[in-house]
């Protein structure tokens, strides 16, 4: 493990349970390059501020609420954007592995690349990963270009990569304006 590789969080919770099955321990990362209209975490889109953790450091104080994870509970890493820092989260769900937390990964996709080298460093994240939330905001390109500022090209990619090499995901919509009046 790498001390050197030090995460940028923005916030931990301790007790969700809506992003991932059981009782999760979320880490929110620092960083988002889509402007989302309805971005329910714009506090995350700068890449500075927060805290710098080694993943050992976020993964101890994660691991004092294993007796809360029942139900497939464990550890969710969400943003801002997740696979901004991949490196960070895979260390850290290697070390979530090795202890048998069982880890999520919630991401929009944004930054996911069918490059060799990008997808060598992403198989060792996936191989570490048991679930995925991908949060599709528009299936319409052009839509998703109004609504983020950026192309949905490479997030289909990335839904088809991970069906491709069976692993769990989870497709998900995130609320549009308008069915944020509704609520």
């Amino acid at each position: 493990m790498s001390e050197s590789i030090k995460g940028r969080i923005h916030q931990v919770e301790s007790f969700g349970s809506v992003d991932g099955p059981g009782v999760r321990y979320i880490v929110f990362l620092k960083g988002c390059h889509m402007r989302c209209r309805y971005c329910h975490n714009p506090e995350t889109w700068k890449e500075e501020g927060g805290t710098l953790e080694t993943a050992q450091e976020v993964f101890d104080k994660a691991y004092r609420y294993r007796n809360y994870w029942k139900n497939g509970g464990g550890i969710t890493v969400s943003g801002g954007e997740a696979l901004l820092q991949m490196e960070f989260v895979t260390e850290l769900f290697e070390i979530a592995k090795k202890n048998g937390v069982h880890t999520t990964l919630d991401t929009s996709g944004n930054p996911f690349k069918m490059e060799p080298e990008y997808l060598e460093k992403f198989d060792r994240l996936m191989a570490v990963t048991d679930l995925f939330l991908l949060d599709i905001k528009e299936i319409n390109d052009e839509k998703h270009k109004d609504l983020t500022g950026w192309t949905n090209k490479n997030i289909l990619d990335l839904a088809k990569y991970l069906s491709d090499h069976d692993k769990d995901c989870l497709l998900y919509t995130s609320p549009s304006p308008r069915d944020m009046r509704r609520s």
